[in-house]
């Protein structure tokens, strides 16, 4: 499913969707950042996705950075809620989404990075490396938000 995401546009479509996602800020021993490419939108992005029923916002995050790029990893803190409304996402099936999203900071334990159905590029980008990556406003907000130390971060 392909997706266009708006970010303080004014072009944007009004949302008809809001879905708690849970994304997981990975760091390895070097203090790199995990990083997946996203294949519907070609951009580098923290892995995450919306939440499941029957489980928390912890367990997603966790989930979804299995799936999505092949490492295990724990949480050992809470980056922040990242709900801003000037953030849409619009998918091709119609759906509309104002996203609102949960980030944890955590810390690899298993796997190697692997790509998937959802991306098609995993890593661990050094911050130093970070600029010659193609990454959405939003995400570098939490990145940076994390890097500068200013969390948790509730806006």
């Amino acid at each position: 499913m392909g997706r266009i995401e708006y970010y303080y546009d004014p072009q944007a479509p009004e949302p008809n969707s809001l879905v708690v996602a849970c994304n997981l800020l990975v760091i390895d021993g070097a203090g790199a950042i995990l990083l997946q490419r996203r294949r519907d939108t070609g951009q580098w992005a923290l892995p995450g996705g919306a939440m499941d029923f029957g489980e928390t916002a912890a367990e997603c995050a966790i989930r979804e950075c299995r799936e999505e790029t092949g490492i295990t990893a724990e949480i050992t803190g809470f980056l922040g809620v990242y709900s801003d409304p000037s953030h849409i996402v619009a998918y091709t099936d119609g759906e509309v989404r104002q996203q609102y999203e949960n980030t944890y900071i955590g810390r690899r334990l298993s796997g190697e990075p692997t790509i998937n159905d959802e991306a098609d590029g995993v890593t661990f980008v050094a911050p130093r490396d970070l600029e010659g990556y193609d990454i959405h406003q939003s995400m570098r907000k939490q990145i940076g938000d994390y890097l500068s130390g200013n969390y948790p971060f509730l806006g």
